[in-house]
């Protein structure tokens, strides 16, 4: 036992619900009235007491969803680092959008300001990391949260409540606890949801969509599945191809949305590339993640090996093979799946378009680079590609051909969200709105305008307004007077 968490009722979520809403009031509340840099201070000060926290936080990462002990680590300074560089990214913004323009005879002030409720529901996979990408500038911007941890990935959060109800003023962050299907139908039914953020599948996004009683106002910015491909030229340097595909593959046991779930290796290669890839795999150390050195560790989800082992025998009975086992080798052991490397992997098989979120690497053998380009057109997730060759009329091709299929084309190396400042969304199925540090901002902030016509009793009334530090909105800390 390493800790519980409650399972909250109805009853429980419209309560944070309210406190959420009272907190927000219209944005009138303490929280979206502060300035940008007060808010910045308390996010500064909920970072001293998180940094605090790391080593209890890292302990409950590795034993509730089995991450390896540095891994967890890196999690958790990932996040750290996210949350100054968007402190950093807040100031741009503030300055950018500080000065009163005087155009075309009218006088105006535009910046960005809260929306209000944010729902914030982040993946077992990076419980920390991802659902800190929507939580943290969506607090920064002004707004008022509901967060919903994930079902794996909830006791790391408890070393930092105290951290959220210390630095924050009462109502701002609200933890919702329980069972997703008894407590988010309440919230997003109320219709008082106004952004729903959320990390996980497109049948979820989907669904929490529709129980919105106004669609139309609701924002969402989601990050869901992905099927992204590897497409290994016969020039690739396989050296290179192989450790990226095995990082890529099966970094955190293939749980997570920039893996690399199916290669598409040229045949010239073929052969060579799996006797390479064979060998890296069966390098990789099973076992504990808090064991030195291992690689594959336990899957957190309870029906995952069972379905693994589904979609690995209806590949086998298509002609594939496990080419990297034996076969009298044990393939799992009560929640630890070893890596298995599936070939040759063909479109009537589930392996080909279903996205296994696990340790199994389907390979696809080619001829044509229409093969892998037809895949990724008429698949109905578009988040990553990764391309591995020297051949830049090839490459430059691949880009052409892809640049409106998928959100990140990746050169000789493997699909990944980072780093933090590059854009990071998905097209089609994959996600909605981009979630790099700047752009977060933008997606948890509308525009807010004030404009007159320029005369001089109006340029009196902004000047009199900002002199005398009459109002929040407009005041000279968060405008800069060209009178």
């Amino acid at each position: 036992m390493i800790g519980s968490y409650p399972l909250a009722t109805e009853k429980e979520a419209n309560d944070a619900l309210e406190a959420a809403l009272s907190a927000f009031d219209h944005g009138r509340g303490q929280w979206p009235s502060m300035y940008m840099q007060e808010r910045v201070d308390c996010l500064e000060d909920f970072l001293v007491k998180m940094k605090a926290k790391r080593e209890e936080v890292v302990r409950l990462l590795v034993w509730e969803i089995g991450k390896t002990v540095p891994d967890a680590e890196k999690e958790f300074d990932r996040t750290v680092e996210y949350i100054y560089e968007t402190v950093k990214a807040a100031s741009r913004l503030r300055n950018k959008n500080s000065a009163i323009i005087c155009a075309n005879d009218f006088i105006g002030h535009s910046t960005k300001v809260p929306f209000g409720v944010v729902l914030c529901m982040g993946p077992f996979n990076y419980p920390l990391n991802e659902t800190f990408t929507t939580l943290i500038p969506a607090l920064i911007m002004g707004n008022t949260i509901l967060f919903k941890p994930p079902k794996h990935g909830t006791l790391l959060f408890a070393p930092l409540l105290d951290a959220f109800a210390e630095s924050f003023p009462a109502g701002v962050v609200n933890t919702v606890y329980g069972r997703g299907r008894d407590i988010v139908p309440t919230l997003m039914e109320s219709g008082k949801v106004d952004v729903l953020a959320l990390i996980g599948s497109s049948k979820v996004a989907d669904s929490l969509k529709k129980m919105h009683p106004k669609s139309n106002r609701l924002k969402a910015i989601l990050g869901l599945d992905a099927k992204n491909a590897a497409i290994i030229l016969a020039d690739a340097d396989l050296d290179n191809a192989v450790r990226e595909s095995v990082a890529g593959a099966l970094s955190f046991n293939g749980q997570r949305c920039t893996a690399l779930k199916i290669l598409f290796v040229h045949r010239d290669i073929v052969e060579e590339f799996n006797q390479r890839l064979i060998y890296a795999v069966n390098q990789l150390k099973v076992g504990m993640p808090w064991t030195k050195g291992v690689n594959i560790t336990p899957l957190a989800e309870p029906a995952k090996p069972a379905y693994l082992k589904d979609v690995i025998g209806d590949a086998l009975s298509h002609g594939a093979q496990v080419i990297n086992r034996t076969d009298d080798e044990e393939d799992s052991f009560e929640s630890i799946v070893k890596p298995a490397i599936v070939y040759p992997v063909n479109k009537n098989m589930r392996l080909y378009h279903e996205e296994q979120f696990g340790p199994v690497i389907p390979v696809v053998p080619f001829e044509d680079l229409d093969m892998p380009v037809s895949f990724i057109s008429n698949s109905p997730y578009g988040q990553q590609v990764s391309i591995f060759s020297g051949d830049t009329k090839k490459i430059a091709y691949l880009i052409d051909t892809l640049n409106g299929e998928v959100g990140r084309i990746n050169i000789n190396v493997q699909c990944q969200r980072g780093p933090d400042s590059f854009a990071f969304n998905g097209r089609k199925d994959s996600a909605a709105g981009t979630l790099s540090i700047d752009e977060a901002l933008l997606a948890f902030s509308t525009d807010s305008v004030i404009a007159t016509k320029q005369s001089d009793a109006n340029s009196k009334i902004f000047e009199t307004i900002l002199a005398e530090n009459q109002s929040k909105r407009l005041n000279s800390q968060s405008t800069v007077c060209p009178f």
